[in-house]
């Protein structure tokens, strides 16, 4: 195998089912006061950053914290927790 087939191998490897170089391995979904949410922690080293996505009616909010578990749960309680403080302070107003 020569080189540039080792590159090309590499390059266009398949990807795992549900996972990135960067995200969790899963999302979760919730409602909260009419909001969608969707959690889905950023694996950094051994710990998951807090982030997510914030929708209605076709907008979308999306939304990374310096908030981090040791735990992929526990990121997404801390995430779900966040987004949920952000709707209760902002309301519509998290769109602009």
């Amino acid at each position: 195998m020569g080189l540039l087939s080792s590159i090309k191998d590499f390059l266009f490897r398949p990807v795992e089912q549900g996972s990135d170089s960067k995200g969790a391995k899963s999302s979760q979904h919730h409602e909260h006061n009419g909001f969608s949410i969707e959690t889905q922690p950023l694996k950094e080293g051994g710990s998951f950053r807090v982030q997510g996505w914030i929708r209605k009616d076709g907008k979308e909010h999306h939304f990374i914290r310096a908030d981090q578990s040791h735990s992929l749960e526990g990121g997404h309680e801390l995430s779900l927790f966040k987004a949920k403080q952000c709707i209760d302070q902002m309301g519509e107003a998290v769109f602009k």
